[in-house]
């Protein structure tokens, strides 16, 4: 986003001008950024065989999923139906990676029939794969590596705590069911969280999954997971991914000369690649004064952006509207929801009016896609700036879409 002549464009196109004709509140992407974070994580380890999974569940628009798929991205997905939105954007059976949680083992099954990498992570899904499948159908196994890292701690994922992964005590008991039930392991995983900033946790994760993958004979590739931290504020630190790239490259392929032959290394970034390219806009409904703040009430809140309130999450916020007034005041930044709904509190901003346009930054990634409607709110639009035109890529909900799905019986 830039300021030209008084305006703040994306790729040329004034968002204000979006909101203009596509309404507010409303979700706008730019595609540019999106295939950049693709190539500049990519050159990070060019020195070694890389795969990124795309973590399709930070935002699934199917021109998002075919706009990274072009760019050379696999994917990774949490759910059968992400599963089958891959396909339908146009990847690979065996450029997708399928990483259920406690899901039924029917979706496992599902999954196999798709032809997709299987990463199961607990021990009695281990026990019924092999049963079923027995070395038929390979599989990767994803590691609880007992590692606290992270930002806010409902994306801490890698802890002694977590639900996710097989604890790496429990590496021995893995080994015997492998070995007992005739499992063809291709693969290791972890992902210990989002927001990672320090080479040294990604690389004490590494030393954990190497350790582990020694065990296995016929790897095809490890894969590391994501959590590369993106900028939320001006001068907020973040992963240094070329130093990450230079360690990590040094340390994988002294693991393969080990271990006998070249792997595959496979990152499954999510919010790293999405995150910065989106913004949510929404207009100013209220400046409502009182002794204790001064609020601005918009026509959005948590129901469209959950971060904030879930995780403490800090978004950017500029007014697009008052592109001149250096002064600023001090504002709660507030929603339309009946609950307590909090975007932000003491911020800094231009003298803001009644029908000010607002951009939150770095909303591209889990914003559209732990919306809800609540309070029977509609669902905001969503826009692609994609090669400097602005184009709808999701209607807004309507009241229909509201009822859909209802079933009268009074």
């Amino acid at each position: 986003m830039e300021l030209v002549n008084g305006q703040y464009q994306v790729q040329g196109v004034a968002l204000t001008d979006v909101v203009k004709e596509f309404g507010s509140p409303v979700y706008v992407y730019d595609a540019e950024k999106i295939s950049s974070q693709y190539h500049h994580l990519k050159s990070a380890f060019s020195g070694l065989n890389v795969k990124l999974k795309y973590a399709c569940k930070s935002l699934t628009n199917i021109n998002v999923l075919r706009l990274l798929k072009n760019e050379g991205a696999g994917c990774d997905a949490v759910s059968i139906n992400e599963v089958k939105m891959a396909f339908l954007a146009g990847f690979a059976k065996e450029d997708i990676m399928y990483t259920p949680n406690c899901v039924a083992f029917s979706e496992i099954e599902e999954a196999v029939e798709l032809g997709v990498h299987i990463n199961i992570d607990n021990i009695p899904f281990l026990e019924k794969f092999g049963a079923k499948y027995g070395s038929s159908v390979p599989i990767c196994i994803r590691i609880n590596p007992h590692i606290t890292a992270g930002g806010n701690k409902n994306i801490q994922v890698g802890h002694v705590g977590s639900k996710f992964g097989i604890s790496i005590l429990q590496l021995d008991e893995v080994i015997e069911v492998v070995n007992r039930v005739d499992l063809n392991v291709e693969g290791i995983h972890v992902h210990t969280g989002s927001d990672i900033l320090d080479t040294e946790v990604w690389m004490k994760g590494a030393a954990i999954v190497f350790k582990a993958a020694k065990n296995f004979a016929d790897l095809q590739f490890l894969d590391f997971g994501s959590g590369f931290k993106v900028a939320y504020y001006e001068g907020a630190h973040v992963t240094d991914i070329e130093k990450l790239g230079k360690s990590m490259t040094e340390a994988f392929k002294k693991f393969c000369a080990d271990y006998g032959r070249e792997l595959e290394i496979w990152f499954e970034p999510g919010k790293f690649l999405v995150s910065e390219s989106g913004y949510l806009l929404v207009t100013t409904n209220l400046i409502k004064e009182t002794p204790a703040c001064t609020f601005i009430g918009v026509d959005s809140g948590f129901n469209h952006l959950i971060r904030p309130m879930m995780y403490d999450a800090h978004h950017d916020i500029v007014n697009l509207s008052n592109t001149t007034d250096t002064e600023t005041h001090v504002y709660n930044v507030v929603g339309n929801i009946c609950e307590t709904d909090t975007f932000a509190t003491d911020r800094d901003l231009p003298r803001t009016k009644e029908g000010d346009i607002l951009a939150f930054k770095n909303a591209g990634a889990y914003g559209y896609m732990m919306a809800s409607n609540f309070n029977a709110r509609f669902r905001p639009a969503e826009v692609m700036i994609y090669k400097g035109e602005a184009k709808l890529i999701r209607a807004r909900d309507t009241f229909e879409d509201l009822m859909r799905g209802q079933v009268e019986i009074l």
